[in-house]
């Protein structure tokens, strides 16, 4: 195993930057997820590591080796670096079985009979593929699939393992087990692993830490939970999670944090504690997680109750989903209570909710 160290890394495409002064630390037997929206540059920075997209800047150093230095002329081409990589699509060889599959990376690297022999029977075992090893891709399940070109990756030992949106092809339920599964693996290896993908749970429910990135930059690195609870701008907001935007005026600020009194557009008020400064006459974006509002029942205390339109309604099984029009703003609530008549008075918490500077930049 070994830590993966990115400075400055910068690839373009023609005119277009895809990857714009990336730099990240991964840790030894850490893992980290590199999330965005579609060419945000995560799969195109996991290929600069791969050695598939040779960079155009920056450095690339995986424990004492060096992958890549645009500054000392460095490039190792893919077979030269120690990195076991699996895809979306699995890539198996449809006239080999399980076994043949997994034991081909060591046959191109001349491993002796018995230990081939032995790394098989370990690495199947692993990824709990023993009984299969005689059938031939065509008869699994894409799950299982999925799980011989983890093993084919892991059997010869790579120093560091990218995954790239591997379970994109499964099926919703199937993408849930595999998920679960996946998330057992990793605590046994302790792989540094960097896994790209655009679904958020994915990146919550497996990462140590999250790398949020957006138009080729990284917008905010951090512990999951970390992530969602104190997102860095209103496009990490919005992306990790369901998120709801009030535009809003300052009445009285709170210039070092803390009190806040804020007006909507149709003169209703509220009062937050908010994080950051917020000046009095200033223009802010009030962010707030469906989870955090509710129905207000006649309840007030410890927050405000402000009057909302009802513009859709759909039950999802235990729970209603509820459109909200307030001052102009859409809104989202979810509550197990269903939605009657065409208006609802809305409870907000004075705590918890994140101010942000100006209009809310969200993810598209």
């Amino acid at each position: 195993m070994a830590d993966l160290v990115i400075e400055g890394l910068t690839k373009r495409f023609g005119g277009v930057t895809a990857v714009d002064d990336v730099n990240l630390h991964v840790a030894d037997g850490e893992f980290v997820t590199l999330l965005g929206p579609s060419g945000c540059g995560k799969s195109t920075t996991l290929a600069a590591v791969a050695g598939l997209d040779r960079a155009d800047g920056g450095r690339i150093q995986v424990g004492g080796t060096v992958y890549f230095d645009a500054a000392r002329g460095i490039y190792r081409p893919p077979e030269a670096r120690s990195c076991g990589l699996v895809f979306q699509s699995y890539a198996l060889w449809p006239h080999m079985t399980v076994a043949d599959n997994v034991a081909f990376p060591l046959s191109l690297r001349k491993v002796p009979g018995p230990e081939r022999k032995r790394r098989i029977e370990e690495v199947l075992a692993l990824v709990e593929m023993e009984p299969y090893a005689a059938r031939y891709p065509h008869e699994l399940s894409g799950g299982q699939q999925q799980r011989v070109a983890l093993a084919r990756t892991l059997v010869y030992h790579p120093a560091i393992l990218l995954l790239d949106e591997p379970l994109s092809n499964l099926d919703a339920k199937l993408r849930d087990r595999a998920r679960a599964w996946l998330g057992e693996l990793r605590t046994r290896l302790k792989l540094t692993t960097i896994y790209v993908t655009h679904d958020q749970i994915e990146a919550l429910a497996l990462s140590d830490r999250i790398v949020v990135m957006n138009g080729g930059r990284i917008a905010q690195v951090g512990a999951p939970q970390e992530i969602y609870d104190h997102p860095a701008d209103p496009f990490v907001a919005d992306f990790i999670g369901t998120t709801n935007f009030l535009p809003a005026r300052v009445v009285d600020g709170a210039p070092e944090g803390g009190r806040a009194l804020l007006e909507l557009a149709d003169g209703q008020r509220l009062e937050v504690q908010a994080e950051r400064a917020a000046s009095a006459g200033s223009r802010v974006t009030l962010a707030y997680r469906p989870e955090q509002m509710r129905i207000a029942d006649g309840v007030t205390e410890g927050g405000a109750v402000l009057r909302t339109r009802i513009t859709s309604r759909a039950y999802v099984g235990g729970l209603w989903q509820v459109g909200l029009d307030l001052a102009g703003a859409s809104l989202r609530l979810e509550t197990r209570q269903p939605p009657r008549g065409e208006e609802l008075h809305l409870w907000l918490p004075q705590a918890g909710g994140i101010l942000f500077r100006g209009g809310a930049d969200v993810a598209a």
